[in-house]
């Protein structure tokens, strides 16, 4: 690994705040506020989407984000006995590692293309196929997904506390502690990941008729997505030490969920005077009659052969297209690292 930057010279950090010890720390300190309180505490007749506990857990987290972003700060401009360098660490260099300053639009608009790339298929299938353009150009799926506290939840509150504590918080400590950037990319993940597994505890509570095996195959499952996303951002974070970068590429990612691997492509036909809105149908976006309601509104006609193509070659195109561009559009003069 080159360093060629004075302010990221390696320093070994004391045994006693090593970044693994920090790691667990952290860790612990965003998710326990969870099951302190009975309002942030779902319960057999209370899901963690329940308003009141989204509410609540934004507050508790948002005071967890405070507590590591300012204990991570003093830790990295401390001087003097204990400190943890010799350098002359003023406050924009630590800010700096933090990934709060300074801010390049440029840095982020590339890093939100890139991550469009690999959503490529998706795009296509949610806006043409299933005709969210239109609310695309009016700017309704703003307030379609900001509309109740699940949305700021997935889309705000989550991807800002997340990226807070375990990119901007955690990378810079194994920065500064002669961590490789490969090592830092596909470690630190890890505990993001681990940080999902509880929701295995508040799956079995909610469902309590669902089997054991299946229930952890699905936690199993969210670890695993969640970790590969994490290795992506700490990636980004390295290479363009942007935090608007990443939390916008965090709340992308979880606006279009996981892309479609198998099945056919369904066209959604509106119906004349029909409003684009999200699905109107019963459960499991089944209509009144049996019919599929897209998530656009309108019903699902199965024929869409050519759409299934097209759909496919572009989530493939799109994969290419992003493994191609991944070093290009992440490069940036603001890099923590080389690698």
């Amino acid at each position: 690994m080159s360093m060629e930057n004075p302010l990221l010279t390696p320093i070994p950090f004391p045994a006693r705040f090593s970044p693994p010890a920090k790691k667990i720390l952290y860790t612990l300190l965003y998710v326990v506020p969870f099951y302190l309180s009975s309002s942030t505490r779902p319960t057999v007749n209370l899901s963690r989407d329940a308003p009141s506990v989204i509410r609540a857990r934004i507050r508790a987290v948002t005071f967890s984000c405070l507590i590591t972003s300012l204990s991570t700060f003093l830790l990295l401009t401390r001087r003097g006995r204990g400190g943890y360098h010799d350098l002359d660490f003023d406050y924009p260099k630590a800010l700096h590692l933090l990934g709060y300053w300074p801010v390049s639009p440029l840095d982020v608009l590339k890093t939100l293309l890139l991550t469009a790339m690999l959503f490529t298929g998706p795009l296509f299938e949610k806006g043409l196929v299933e005709g969210q353009w239109r609310a695309w150009v009016r700017l309704q799926g703003i307030q379609q997904c900001l509309g109740g506290w699940i949305g700021w939840r997935n889309y705000i509150a989550g991807p800002t506390t997340e990226e807070l504590v375990f990119r901007s918080c955690l990378i810079p400590l194994h920065v500064l502690s002669h961590q490789s950037p490969r090592q830092i990319v596909f470690m630190t993940p890890l505990y993001f990941g681990i940080a999902h597994v509880h929701h295995l505890y508040e799956y079995k509570l909610t469902h309590p008729h669902t089997p054991f095996l299946p229930a952890l195959a699905r936690s199993l499952f969210q670890f695993g997505y969640t970790s590969v996303f994490g290795f992506y951002a700490a990636f980004v974070f390295l290479r363009t030490a942007s935090l608007p970068a990443v939390i916008l590429a965090h709340g992308f990612c979880n606006w279009c969920g996981l892309p479609r691997f198998w099945g056919r492509v369904a066209v959604v036909v509106v119906e004349p005077g029909e409003p684009m809105g999200p699905p109107v149908g019963g459960r499991n976006g089944m209509g009144q009659d049996g019919g599929w309601v897209g998530r656009s509104g309108g019903r699902r006609d199965g024929s869409g052969v050519g759409w299934t193509v097209a759909y496919y070659f572009l989530l493939v195109l799109g994969a290419v297209g992003f493994w191609r561009s991944l070093w290009v559009l992440t490069e940036s003069e603001r890099r923590l690292v080389d690698f």
